[in-house]
């Protein structure tokens, strides 16, 4: 059995897709953190067969929540302190998005405003879709699962 050292403080993300990891890693930007990241693929899972990990050492002041509910709500945050689990986030799909998404519609204040920030709110959380705050433009959620 595959045995990576734990983290003594960070935040590990569970119950990843098998597989999505890396599309994680890089919409959350985590090259740009300047700390140990440790991403493990398929492990075993009894609850979703297989999965995939990410451990990152540091605060959990590093990762963009909302974003991470919007990329798979599913996943769940372990925050680590002194070797111990001392919390678990279960996330959900944020109400309101800031600059995760972008606005495709030509004629959007967004498209001239370059500066404007891009905010979408959750419109239909069943079918979790997303519209713009400025033209109400629809933006449907990849699916993950």
């Amino acid at each position: 059995m595959l045995n990576i050292s734990g983290l003594s403080e960070g935040v590990v993300l569970d119950h990843i897709q098998a597989g999505k990891s890396m599309d994680i890693y890089r919409y959350l930007n985590l090259d740009r953190l300047e700390c140990q990241i440790a991403i493990i693929k398929n492990a075993r899972s009894s609850k979703m067969g297989r999965k995939d990990i990410i451990k990152i050492e540091g605060s959990l002041d590093n990762l963009d929540l909302d974003a991470l509910g919007y990329i798979d709500h599913n996943i769940t945050v372990n925050i680590i302190k002194d070797n111990r689990i001392v919390e678990k986030r279960k996330l959900s799909l944020p109400k309101r998005l800031t600059n995760v998404i972008h606005c495709k519609n030509p004629r959007c204040i967004t498209s001239i405003e370059q500066e404007l920030p891009h905010v979408f709110y959750l419109a239909d959380e069943e079918h979790e879709v997303y519209r713009c705050l400025y033209c109400d433009e629809k933006h449907g959620k990849k699916r993950t699962r």
